[in-house]
């Protein structure tokens, strides 16, 4: 397939701004792929389509409040510094991405709050905005990670054209973020509420948990028409054995098995056996899935409305069937459904 079969009009107004103001009240768009059929829900509705022992698959990344802002020595301009992602703990080495880059140097030194609570070397250039710099730290970690959470934001997307509040600390993370270490929030996951979770368990539903570090390689744009040509950024996921086992089980039994978003169906799929079952890992993964794609583990999945030409629509597009999930998204378009990580949600059964 090409990329410019993954073109449409996506009116600036339907880029949610805010997440709805109760996570489980965002409309929800079914989409049956065997017919093509639409219904329109709200999202608590979900509840409906599931039932005991079928299982839905979470990622429980949590996400870390990545964009600081700072001064460069002597000049005192101001920057902004991205954390990517830890390279060395012990000498405190990170990967980042830094604005203005031009003007951030091997050898410039960083400094962050008032009072320079956080002090940083940059050591490396990685890419034309990309730096490995170093913490100028003495203290313990866990006061170094104290210190970047009093002067990190939360790093919205650019898209989001508005300033990080208080409240997006909350809302710009799942109720069941566990391991930190994403720089993006997985969206899908967003919309389940405590009172929605604890109703599904009482339904008999499972959860299975896996880790995949969100990178902003997720936010890349695709430059290749010809989509075996893209290169997927690795990112880093982790599935326990107890969680392969509850997978396996539903998959033996015939359940429905839900992967709550593309990070998710991506860690699974990253992770097939030779019989096709799902398999516990550590490792790191840069699965680039487009149409035609044969799916080994989930056969229902919950995921936001993503931006044209993405290699998120392209996986949706893969499991949902290409016509269909492009009409659909057509329909939300003309119902003015909500686009991007604090919009609306889509089930794909």
């Amino acid at each position: 397939m090409k990329l410019s079969q993954f073109k449409f009009n996506l009116p600036e107004a339907l880029v949610a701004n805010n997440p709805a103001e109760q996570r489980d009240e965002a409309r929800l768009m079914v989409l049956h792929k065997d017919s093509g059929k639409i219904e329109h829900k709200i999202f608590k509705d979900v509840l409906g389509y599931f039932d005991d022992k079928d299982v839905m698959i979470l990622n429980n990344t949590k996400v870390f409040p990545a964009r600081l802002y700072g001064n460069k020595e002597k000049t005192g301009a101001t920057i902004e510094v991205f954390l990517l992602r830890e390279l060395n703990k012990e000498l405190r080495l990170w990967d980042v991405l830094v604005d203005p880059a031009r003007k951030i140097r091997v050898g410039n030194k960083l400094y962050f709050g008032d009072d320079d609570l956080l002090v940083a070397e940059v050591v490396d250039n990685t890419t034309s905005r990309g730096r490995t710099i170093r913490f100028l730290f003495e203290g313990t970690d866990e006061e170094f990670r104290k210190n970047v959470e009093i002067l990190g934001e939360t790093p919205l997307p650019k898209y989001i054209k508005r300033k990080a509040t208080a409240e997006d600390k909350e809302r710009y993370q799942t109720i069941f973020a566990k391991h930190e270490g994403a720089v993006a929030a997985p969206t899908a996951g967003l919309h389940f509420s405590r009172e929605l979770m604890k109703r599904l368990e009482l339904k008999g539903i499972e959860f299975a948990e896996v880790t995949l570090h969100v990178g902003l390689g997720t936010f890349r744009t695709v430059e290749v028409e010809d989509l075996t040509k893209h290169k997927m950024d690795s990112e880093q996921f982790i599935i326990e054995q107890k969680d392969a086992d509850i997978v396996n089980k539903a998959l033996e039994e015939k359940r429905r098995i839900c992967a709550v978003g593309t990070t998710s169906m991506r860690s699974i799929e990253s992770a097939v056996s030779a019989n096709r079952t799902l398999k516990a890992a550590n490792d790191w993964t840069s699965k680039f899935i487009f149409p035609p794609y044969d799916f080994s583990i989930a056969n229902s999945m919950i995921t936001n409305f993503h931006t044209p030409e993405s290699t998120l629509l392209m996986m949706v597009s893969a499991f949902g069937g290409y016509e269909n999930v492009m009409n659909a998204y057509e329909v939300a378009v003309k119902e003015k459904y909500k686009f991007y990580s604090y919009g609306d949600a889509m089930l794909i059964i």
